[in-house]
């Protein structure tokens, strides 16, 4: 996506910069695409509001194929899947949220419309440079080639969630729309909160439970796969943050 925008980092730098991002979740949900933005514009000159529409880009596109797998599991289990999620996610306050960024962003959009102060001007700025990014995607040369490696890593991503059942007895037979079902409730506690820190487990075990698996049994195999999850993030993370300085020491 950076490419018809004039830039082309090192595959190196991408990797470690992704690595410190998903490090960064872990302590403030979504620092991490501001870190990754910083990484590129400090060490490839990638301008940081750029860079950060195309990791904007990249989160939509995610949230599309998040959204897929949900109505793939709408569709294979609806009845037990929306009883759970009405418990978890009262109407109103979904409503009230809503509500506030509505407000928000109507706000937002008349202060730039018709404010002349300094700010304004920045700010101003800044939303011209970040849509270049977002819409960067339109502008890709290997469209085709994206969305296929995004469907190899939701894959991926899956194929490993599928493989952790096995850990378990309990959960090593259960259905594929069950396994569906578990992933996604599983996704959305890790995309919406601090990496799922505390609430992935406890998201896991509820929708299994729903489907018979015990609850200590749930319980035990969503820690599995948010430990094997966070481990692999801590130690790219860290290995990034030290390594990053020493590769581009000699950068020009």
């Amino acid at each position: 996506m950076l490419e018809p925008l004039g830039y082309k980092p090192r595959l190196a730098n991408n990797f470690m910069a992704i690595s410190v991002a998903y490090l960064l979740n872990i302590l403030i949900p979504k620092s991490g695409e501001v870190s990754r933005g910083i990484i590129l514009d400090k060490y490839e000159n990638v301008p940081f509001t750029k860079g950060f529409g195309t990791i904007i880009s990249e989160r939509v596109v995610d949230l599309v194929f998040l959204l897929l797998f949900t109505l793939l599991a709408l569709s294979l289990q609806f009845d037990e899947l929306y009883s759970y999620l009405s418990e978890i996610f009262r109407p109103k306050k979904i409503l009230f949220a809503l509500l506030f960024l509505t407000v928000l962003a109507i706000s937002f959009f008349l202060f730039i419309r018709f404010s002349k102060s300094k700010l304004q001007q920045k700010l101003k700025n800044f939303i011209f440079d970040l849509k270049e990014g977002v819409f960067s995607i339109l502008k890709m040369k290997r469209k085709w080639a994206f969305l296929f490696h995004t469907i190899i890593i939701w894959g991926l991503y899956l194929a490993s969630f599928y493989t952790a059942t096995h850990a378990l007895e309990e959960t090593s037979n259960i259905s594929i729309g069950v396994l569906i079902i578990t992933f996604v409730v599983g996704s959305f506690a890790f995309a919406f909160t601090n990496s799922g820190f505390g609430s992935y487990p406890f998201f896991v075990a509820g929708i299994l439970a729903v489907f018979g698996v015990a609850e200590t049994a749930g319980t035990a195999f969503g820690w599995i796969v948010w430990t094997s999850n966070i481990a692999s993030i801590i130690f790219f993370g860290c290995l990034s943050l030290l390594f990053l300085p020493f590769y581009n020491k000699n950068r020009t």
